[in-house]
């Protein structure tokens, strides 16, 4: 007896909490009991010891583990036992099965046994070895080492991200536990831990290890320090991956160790100190080369073979070419390359990696330095015997026999030198031989791979299966077969003869002084650039049209789009019960399957078989309305309807139409909604009348169509319910007549088969009619009009239906019977009351039956309701497999890792306008209508009268009741109003619920979440209903919500003991214990966290995201939130994690448990850090990682069951370790921005993760919602890593992370998530801007490096191309487009283009096959093809070309041109020099817009700076170009204006009121203001652009010397223009001399003289002595003029030239700027100098933003542009009818109203 503070389970007193259902399960007491089975363990020394302690008890006592961590995991262990021996026995029983305990281990366990092999120790688990699973001590033991494990892993804090740490933890800590368990030898043994003082493991052990870790990261210097300067997670991790941590750090671990000592910031590093482990994150465009060496060798070589082969040949086939024995010695000059690129290779590595080297890793550097010795030598062996060879060839004037010799000497070496590349290929062929050997423990293995990579414990293993192997295989020959065959005859081959002849030309007449001799080498450099550029881009092309093809074949073969919509469900849905009973239901419910033969071949052929029948609808036994299938099916399709009413996706209409109703009139036929029967009644009529057959030839034509059939069943069998047992008085005349009608007559000839004798089948449509009269009149509960209706039905059937025989017949029998028919019906309608809903709802929809004479296709009228329907149709008739019942299931969590993101608008939020007057709330409305229109009618007035959106927003808000007081009580609400949350009533809670659910909030995350909660509790009542249970009217909601009060909801409340009888689940009980079982058990199955990680600090500061989060926590009883808790202490600040949860008995939060945390929890990025503290608290063998953008359906969460039994099931040769999850973008409706990021991302998550699961097997965690093996995971470092910068990107090392270590990544499309994606274009560049930033960091990292050697050749390729490798092509794109427009410039104003007009290279098919493939990338179609195609495949091709049409009709080019740019620039600078962080891109509405100074703050640098130079490169090609006029020109000009073109104005385009005249000129002032403003340090980049300034050239200030190099090489570009142009000026005289380009000069430095003059005179004189200011200012304006005309009358100078020569010196001075940039240091800030360089910088920034504004104001004048461009950015959100125009004058005219 007591208060009980519990999780799930009130497992610490048993004896107290026996009434509680979980704690009612036999195996939840026998995982209790088999861990209080402490007998013969020695006592601890401190502490108090007793009764009832547990093995957990015992080892916290021991080692000094915190108590709170002890009570989570024993809640943990519990639970995991518990659940998995329900999975594993068929018959409950206390008795825990050891095979069960032994499983469990082995899952914590394996990678600590795999460590231990790796690093060459005993493993410390002293235990039986094979299946012996040993008696009850053996068993014990097994649970202490789990236990063991799960406290370590519970406490270790930051250190769970280091899993071999851990290892190296649980290893001796085990071994304490050895000595503590050998009896009177271990006496007087304590383990370190164990002090007197509590929490002796967080300070002894945690802490040390975790102080080195915060030290270390404290060095990153928020991400501006290099990564070479701090050892990360993963270099503190793999310190622990040899025996250096044995013989160094020792245990008890030496504090003198060097791994210990901890660096301080600006303090020397002591020599001895641990430094970079394993690897080494250096900053260089090298790394791409170095990762995926395998690769651009290739590239290279085959480039280099088809050059050699094309140039030495006279255009013939290659294999033709290569009989020839000069070119194919010629060819051999490929393994010179290669052995050099090898060198090239050995080099880099000792360059970039020489920090690992220190005495205790000689072997690393011995074999660097070996490494670079080979490779020189293969260099010299290649270069010498080549020239030997062509030496004697020459000599002897033919191959003699001599020269032949040395030909096949060559051959030899060559041979000896590809040998490794043989037995790799050997190796590639049988892949489980190579893993065999990698994952040895042979020294003799180790020795004979030393050489090629270094030991590493993760990367080994990584081959795939032979029939795997052969699918990637075949793909990638494919694609790269359709590559080589390009790139060889469209490419390289036109190229040859143009390349020939410029070189073998010596008339080019140059117009500058040729600085090199061999002047023609640069001309055909500048004309092969961009297509070797586009060699090595290409093949992303042909990747992504080959995966489009191969994804659209297996999307086939997975059945999508079968169910394209809800015409086609509707056809199919006869068989919708069978697949619902055949997915969804449990095998014993429909064939008793026996639990060991579930997995059997013979279930799986027969599964096989069932599903072919399902398909293609081979007909079975009929669904009848007594089977428990239909039943259960009935139940689950309404709550799927009842979620979408409660989600205002369908109306209250569109829900009677679509139910089944529940069987109350004992119909015979199944019910099937009442859409389906719509107009089946008026098909029969016109099947029968007019005929006179045979009753059976007419019921086999309605019987066509078993829809017609149950229509008609329904109806009559309705219509004699009504007539005989609801609406007469019973026992009356007039219901004997009835009854007798019916049974005696109607009933008598159908079963005789003699109705159309009986009966005119002509006259049926006049009682049709009279029916449908009578019907109505009942709805309208008038009892004199339905007598009369009554009457008129009688008389119709007496007299007219009924056959001359028939009729006379009815008489005589009720003249017999003494009936008098003459006053019939006046006295005996008796109509039911009008609360019977259940009978007018039947009532109702035989009405619908009877009179619909259209199909009713657009039910439901909502897109989102009919896609979901759809989806879910469809996915039933897919492969998964089958669902166990709840309690066999896995059990599985959810986590959500939330920060500060909105929880719940609030009516301010709502009501807030933008400068438009627009409101979100009034957007919301105008965007989802419909969901507007049901919401509305679910919250009516009880009288149902109507009321504008105004009224009842009002009413909603609770502002109708100030209307009624007054104006002034009005005003007063509307105040309040303001500042309330939307939290403290009731009314205005479902106004702010219904806007945060079609926004990205955490209520609609947590909302979807918890449809687990429900649809598992709902699959646990029908896996234990009784026919009774289905056959109540109630739903199952209703009918379990009377036992829910004690299951997971109060945690603070008195149980009582009492006996449970029978043990056996589910038997002997009663319907309430009964029932409360069926919650029990959903709630041990699943649990939902939500990583809050600053809700403490926001409850007190009283935030409204506290506000919120404590609502949800209310609202839904499942839910736990997991914060960080600071405390201050006298001792110091002190943080712990901490669950909470809400108490509804005590009314409440609740604190569950609370586990003290070494210290702050952020020493890395924050998001995983946030999800690895709260990730203890989860439970289960599975957890579902959901982000705070995404939702979940209910119809989908009924199908987890049958995904998490993937885990079971081999892919290949491994069982999935994470499970790929669709995902639905359900943004795409908001702005056409928004539908081109959706279907881009679409496309993403199921065709192209389709590929990469399957052929491809390299699909890895790209966010959520995947699905993780949580066992397997928590002992091999979590579901993401942490180091700061590195893995920004932190979802995607959670996939590299699970491959390198022999994982398998799955994707499974019959279940599917919802997802947020930004909808603004500022939101999607922040997006972009970060995830490329992330690429540049992966890029760096030792994952990337790894998997790009540790992977097979085409498993490499797949990698590559579909992550780091699609950002690589984009900045290869954009490059093509600057190397190319250079290269043409550089052609044109030297002379060199006009000089070679006649040799058709400007209209040169390789170039023009190059432009095409640059082109196809810069507009997106690369992006387009897989949309058009995944569209194609599941809505249908014509759908998908007119989706695709009218994307490019919104301008989606101009989107996808403008994201190309931003993932170039950011995927560069980062590379280059560093500066990702993390972007909060904000998921708010976009109909705000954006000033022009904010658009130049973030696209200055990555779009308008670059598009400025583009637009530079052109006109100078225009104006100087010899062949301006030809297709080339023009094709160049066309592609590239429209690319700079859309960098500049395409921010614009996608900005609301973009083009408005007024916001134009009001942006313009608040641009030169921005400009103007100096600021200071207090002051942000948003208010000064100064300070802006400074913050933009931060990344060159953190950049390493070769980082500042190459960006002063790039920017020395700039000054090409300069020595460009000075010669086409007419005052060069078209001389040739060096004197031109060195006098030009003397135009910068006067103009900076100038500039300094007047600056300086600015600053002096402009306020005091402004005459003299101006006068100043004359004076130089007449100096120059003066200069100016003095050059017009001396020299050849023209007024062209001082128009020319703008393009020539603004570049220079750009190019100097940029460069001072680089060199900034403080002296030079603190110089003279510095204002000058702030002015001048000023000065360009002005003239950009200019040249930017520009077009913008032009395009504003235009009349009718704004309203163009509105209707491009909201023609998808707004396609409902409404446009700005209209949002607008609506609002204007509310306020005039007002």
């Amino acid at each position: 007896m007591g208060d009980l503070v519990y999780n799930i389970v009130p497992v610490d007193d048993l004896s107290a909490a026996r009434e509680h259902p979980v704690v009612q399960f036999p195996e939840v007491r026998g995982a209790v009991l088999a861990l209080r089975n402490t007998e013969s363990l020695r006592r601890p020394p401190y502490g108090e010891w007793r009764r009832g302690m547990d093995i957990l008890d015992w080892l916290g006592c021991w080692f000094g583990f915190q108590s709170s961590n002890v009570k989570n995991q024993r809640e943990h262990l519990v639970l995991l036992l518990a659940n998995a021996q329900m999975r594993f026995s068929p018959e409950a029983t206390e008795e825990l099965d050891g095979r069960v305990v032994r499983k469990i281990r082995r899952k914590m366990t394996k990678n600590y046994e795999s460590w231990c092999t790796f690093v060459g120790k005993q493993k410390q688990l002293r235990l039986p070895s094979g299946k012996h699973v040993g008696d009850e001590r053996q068993q014990r033991k097994e649970l202490l080492y789990t236990s063991l494990y799960l406290l370590i892993w519970g406490e270790a804090a930051n250190l769970r991200f280091m899993p071999e740490c851990l290892c190296f933890i649980f290893h001796n800590m085990a071994q304490e536990l050895n000595n503590l368990l050998e009896g009177d030898s271990a006496r007087d043994f304590k383990p370190e831990t164990c002090t007197p003082d509590p929490n002796g493991f967080l300070k002894r052990v945690v802490s040390p290890l975790f102080e080195v870790v915060k030290a270390e990261a404290s060095l990153n210097s928020s991400g501006d320090a290099p990564h070479s300067s701090w050892r990360n997670y993963d270099d503190i991790n793999e310190y622990f991956w040899s025996d250096r941590c044995f013989t160094h750090l020792k245990w008890p671990m030496d504090q003198g160790s060097n791994f210990l000592v901890k660096p301080e910031k600006g303090r020397h590093v002591p020599k001895h100190k641990v430094g970079k482990t394993g690897f080494v994150e250096q900053r260089s465009f090298f790394n791409i080369f170095r990762s995926f060496d395998r690769l651009w060798i290739g590239y290279i070589l085959v480039l280099q073979a088809c050059i050699v082969t094309l140039w030495s040949g006279q255009q013939r086939a290659p294999w033709v070419e290569l009989q020839n024995r000069d070119s194919l010695a010629r060819l051999l000059t490929i393994f010179i390359t290669w052995s050099a690129l090898r060198l090239f290779l050995a080099l880099l590595d000792l360059v970039m990696q020489y920090s690992l080297i220190s005495w205790e890793t000689w072997k690393t550097g011995l074999r660097m330095i070996l490494k670079v010795l080979v490779a020189s030598i293969w260099v010299g062996i290649f270069s010498i015997f080549y020239r030997t060879m062509w030496d004697k060839r020459h000599q002897d004037h033919a191959w003699s026999a001599a020269a032949n010799k040395l030909f096949y000497r060559y051959l030899y070496t060559m041979g000896i030198f590809v040998l490794p590349e043989g037995l790799a290929l050997a190796l590639f062929i049988i892949p489980f031989v190579r893993n065999i050997l990698e994952k040895s423990s042979f020294k003799l293995f180790h020795a004979m791979t030393w050489w090629f990579q270094t030991r590493s414990y993760v990367g080994r293993g990584l081959r795939e299966g032979l029939v795997d192997n052969f699918k990637y295989t075949l793909f990638w020959i494919l694609v790269l077969a359709s590559k080589f065959l390009f790139s060889y005859f469209l490419q390289l081959k036109p190229l040859i003869r143009p390349t020939k002849e410029i070189l073998e030309m010596t008339d080019i007449n140059y117009k500058w002084p040729q600085i090199f001799s061999k002047g023609n080498r640069a001309a055909v450099l500048a004309l092969w650039a961009p297509v070797i550029l586009i060699y090595f881009m290409d093949t992303q092309i042909w990747y992504t049209i080959w995966s489009a093809l191969v994804g659209a074949l297996v999307g086939l073969m997975d059945h999508l789009g079968e169910i394209r919509n809800v015409h086609q469900l509707k056809l199919r849905f006869q068989m919708f019960p069978r697949a619902v009973q055949f997915n969804l239901i449990p095998e014993s419910w429909s064939d008793g399957t026996k639990q060991r033969f579930r997995n059997s071949w013979w279930t799986s052929v027969k599964n096989l078989f069932q599903r072919i029948r399902l398909r293609y609808g081979v007909p079975s036994q009929e669904t009848k309305e007594e089977s428990m299938e239909a039943r259960r099916f009935s139940h689950i399709w309404n709550e799927i309807l009842k979620t979408f009413r409660e989600e205002d996706l369908i109306s209250n209409r569109e829900l009677e139409l679509l139910e089944i109703p529940i069987p109350v009139w004992n119909i015979s036929v199944f019910q099937w909604p009442s859409t389906l029967l719509a107009n089946e009644v008026y098909a029969a009529l016109d099947l029968v009348k007019d005929k006179h057959v045979e009753d059976k030839v007419v019921w086999k034509k309605i019987s066509k169509s078993e829809y017609r059939r149950c229509a008609i069943v329904e109806s009559y069998e309705s219509i004699k319910h009504i007539l005989v047992y609801r609406i007469l008085r019973q026992n009356s005349a007039d219901h004997i007549l009835v009854k007798t009608l019916f049974e005696d007559h109607i009933d008598n000839a159908i079963s005789a088969r003699r109705f159309t004798v009986a009966f005119s089948l002509a006259k049926l449509p006049e009682v049709h009619k009279c029916l449908l009269t009578l019907v109505k009149k009942i709805l309208a509960k008038k009892s004199d009009e339905v007598v009369e209706a009554l009457q008129a039905l009688w008389h119709c059937i007496v007299n007219e239906f009924a056959r001359s025989e028939e009729r006379s017949l009815i008489k005589q029998n009720f003249v017999e019977k003494h009936i008098n028919t003459s006053t019939v019906f006046k006295d005996s309608v008796v109509l039911p009351n009008k609360e019977d809903k259940a009978f007018y709802k039947q009532i109702k929809r035989l009405q619908t039956t009877l009179e619909t004479k259209d199909t009713l296709l657009s039910v439901p009228k909502g897109l989102e309701a009919r896609r979901r329907i759809s989806f879910f149709a469809n996915s039933l008739f897919m492969t998964m497999p089958r669902a166990p019942q709840v309690e066999k299931m896995c059990a599985f969590s959810v986590l959500t890792p939330y920060y500060a993101e909105e929880v719940v608008y609030s009516l301010k939020d709502l009501n807030t306008t933008n400068e438009d007057g627009i409101t979100t709330l009034f957007y919301l409305q105008k965007v989802f209508p419909d969901d507007w229109k049901h919401f509305k009618e679910r919250f009516r007035k009880e009288d149902g009268s109507e009321e504008s959106d105004k009224q009842f927003i009002d009413r909603m808000s609770g502002l109708d009741d100030a209307a009624e007081g007054g104006t002034q009580k009005k005003n007063d609400a509307k105040k309040k109003d303001n500042t309330k949350s939307g939290l403290e009533d009731e009314d205005g809670l479902e106004l702010c619920l219904w806007a945060s659910y079609r926004g990205q909030t955490l209520a609609r995350t947590v909302r979807g979440m918890m449809y687990y909660e429900r649809a598992l509790e709902c699959q646990a009542f029908l896996d234990a209903a009784k026919e009774k249970d289905l056959d109540e009217a109630l739903g199952f909601k209703e009918l379990i919500e009377r036992a829910s009060s004690s299951v997971s909801e109060g945690s603070s409340r008195r149980q009582e003991e009492v006996n449970l009888g029978d043990s056996r689940r589910g038997q002997g009980l009663d319907d309430e214990t009964r029932k409360k079982q069926v919650l029990a058990t959903a709630a041990m199955k699943f649990t939902y966290v939500v990583a809050a990680q600053v809700y403490g600090t926001q409850k007190k500061n009283g935030a409204n995201q506290a506000k919120g989060i404590a609502y949800l926590l209310k609202a839904y009883k499942g839910l736990r939130i997991a914060y960080v808790d600071e405390v201050e202490t006298t001792s110091g600040k002190q943080y712990f994690s901490v669950l909470v949860k809400y108490d509804r008995d005590a009314k409440l939060e609740m604190e569950i448990f609370r586990i003290q945390l070494p210290g702050p929890l952020k020493q890395g990025e924050g998001k995983p850090e946030n999800q690895n503290h709260a990730l203890i608290f989860t439970r289960g063998d599975a957890v579902q990682t959901i982000d705070m953008n995404q939702e979940m359906y209910f119809e989908e969460a009924l199908k987890m069951r049958n995904l998490l039994e993937e885990f079971d099931k081999h892919h290949g040769v491994r069982k999935p370790t994470i499970l790929g999850v669709r995902e639905h973008v359900f943004t795409g409706s908001v702005s056409s921005l928004a539908w081109f990021m959706s279907a881009q991302e679409t496309s993403f998550v199921t065709l192209g993760q389709r590929v990469l699961a399957n052929p491809l097997k390299i699909r890895m965690h790209y966010g959520h919602p995947d699905v993780f093996n949580r066992l397997w995971f928590m002992s091999r470092g979590g579901i993401s890593k942490a180091s700061r910068t590195i893995n920004i990107s932190e979802d995607i090392f959670a996939g590299f992370n699970c491959t390198q270590r022999g994982g398998t990544v799955t994707h499974h499309e019959y279940i599917q998530a919802g997802k947020g994606r930004d909808v603004g274009l500022n939101q999607i560049a922040m997006f972009e801007a970060k995830v490329a930033s992330g690429n540049g960091e992966q890029v760096l990292s030792r994952d990337v490096y790894r998997l790009g050697h540790r992977l097979d050749f085409f498993r490499m390729l797949s990698f590559y191309y579909t992550t780091v490798g699609f950002f690589i092509n984009n900045l290869i794109v954009v490059l093509t487009v600057f190397a190319f427009l250079w290269g043409r410039v550089y052609l044109a104003v030297s002379g060199v283009e006009a000089s070679l007009t006649s040799s058709k290279i400007l209209s040169n098919t390789a170039l023009l096959a190059s432009l095409n493939q640059q082109l196809i990338v810069q507009l997106g179609i690369m992006t387009a093809l897989p949309m058009i195609v995944e569209n194609a495949l599941e809505h249908g091709f014509t759908k998908a070309l007119w989706e695709f049409f009218t994307m490019q009709l919104q301008l989606a080019s101009v989107f996808f041109t403008f994201s190309m740019g931003t993932r170039a620039h950011y995927f560069g600078r980062t590379l280059l020099h560093g500066g990702a962080a993390y972007r909060a891109t904000g998921r708010g509405f976009v109909v705000k817009h954006e000033r022009f100074a904010v658009i130049y703050r973030l696209y200055s640098r990555s779009h308008f700076v670059k598009a400025i130079e583009l637009i530079a490169l052109l006109i100078i090609y225009r104006v100087y170009g010899a062949s301006r006029s030809s297709n080339t020109y023009l094709f160049i000009s066309l592609t590239s204006w429209f690319m700079s073109l859309t960098w500049i104005v395409g921010p614009f385009i996608f900005n609301p009121s973009g083009f408005d005249w007024l916001k134009t000129l009001e942006d313009f002032e608040d641009f030169i203001s921005w400009l103007k403003y100096k600021g200071g340090f207090i002051v942000g980049s948003e208010q000064s652009w100064e300070r802006w300034w400074m913050d933009e050239q931060k990344h060159l200030e953190n950049t390493g010397v070769w980082g500042k190099v190459a960006d002063i090489i790039l920017n020395l570009r700039f000054f090409f223009f300069q020595y460009g142009i000075v010669y086409q000026l007419n005052i060069a005289a078209t001389s040739q001399s060096i004197f031109v380009y060195l006098v030009s000069w003397s135009y910068i430095f006067v103009a900076g003289l100038i500039h300094v003059i007047i600056a300086s005179a600015s600053g002096r004189y402009a306020t005091k002595r402004h005459g003299l200011y101006r006068a100043i200012q004359a004076g130089l304006i007449s100096i120059v003029v003066l200069v100016i005309v003095l050059l017009k009358v001396f020299t050849a100078f023209s007024l062209r030239d001082l128009l020319t020569s703008l393009l020539a010196f603004v570049p220079t001075g750009w190019g100097i700027l940029q460069i001072i940039a680089v060199l900034r240091t403080r002296w030079l800030e603190k110089s003279v100098l510095w204002p000058v360089v702030i002015n001048v910088a000023r000065l360009y920034e002005f003239g950009m933003g200019l040249i930017v504004l520009a077009p913008v104001a032009v395009l504003s004048w235009l009349p009718g542009f704004q309203a163009m461009q509105t209707r491009v950015l909201f023609n998808e959100g707004f396609s409902r009818g409404l446009q700005i125009s209209q949002l607008l004058v609506t609002v204007q005219k509310a306020k005039k109203s007002e």
